[in-house]
């Protein structure tokens, strides 16, 4: 499985980006995605993620409400809308995706993309 991210760049305080991150398969094993960032210097932190079945989300506290992620299953495709975006926000992102809702909301799952960078100034 491949995942191919998109939509990363500069952008400044308060502005907002939408990364996607299409899938080369539909089928079980990308049922349920997510994004991951990670800073220069810091830990890889979980983002958020969107279960295949129901479509319930999950979001960090530190993108909580500012953050939207959706998913269109019949493109394979993830979505982050990020909104009044800081600096703090500045890192690369990666999509993730794992047949098991458990593997991608408590350990590291099993497909990723290769990254795309946001950077806030």
């Amino acid at each position: 499985v491949q995942l191919v991210e998109s939509g990363g760049g500069s952008v400044q305080a308060g502005g907002s980006l939408r990364l996607s991150c299409t899938a080369s398969s539909s089928e079980y094993s990308t049922k349920n995605m997510g994004w991951f960032r990670q800073a220069l210097g810091k830990e890889r932190e979980k983002v958020a993620v969107v279960y295949g079945i129901g479509g319930t989300t999950y979001y960090a506290d530190s993108v909580k409400g500012r953050f939207t992620i959706s998913q269109d299953n019949a493109k394979a495709t993830v979505y982050l809308q990020m909104d009044s975006l800081t600096p703090e926000d500045t890192a690369m992102y990666y999509c993730v995706a794992d047949p098991s809702p458990y593997t991608i909301r408590f350990a590291s799952p099993r497909y990723w993309g290769q990254g795309t960078q946001v950077t806030v100034s």
